[in-house]
């Protein structure tokens, strides 16, 4: 299963490195990704494919908020399925 990720904080150092290793940690390939920094503002947005690891979407889910309260990031994911249903005309 594909998914949407979302990632926001003040930038710092490590915030790519903590986010992929959670990902790689928990089985889930990073397919594509994409960030910038603007203004202080790091913002990253990543395509996974999370039917590798051997997590529900639930846990993986999980970690990844609880990963963020920790380290004071805005993450967010979402099914691509869910996704592409809310965003079509």
């Amino acid at each position: 299963m594909k998914a949407i990720m979302t990632v926001s904080a003040h930038d710092r150092v490590g915030i790519i490195a903590s986010v992929c290793t959670l990902l790689s940690d928990m089985g889930v390939n990073i397919l594509d990704l994409n960030q910038t920094v603007m203004q202080g503002i790091f913002t990253m947005t990543l395509l996974v494919d999370t039917s590798t690891s051997t997590h529900t979407f639930d846990e993986i889910r999980s970690a990844i908020i609880e990963r963020g309260e920790s380290e004071q990031l805005t993450i967010h994911i979402q099914r691509t399925d869910i996704f592409d249903a809310m965003h079509k005309v």
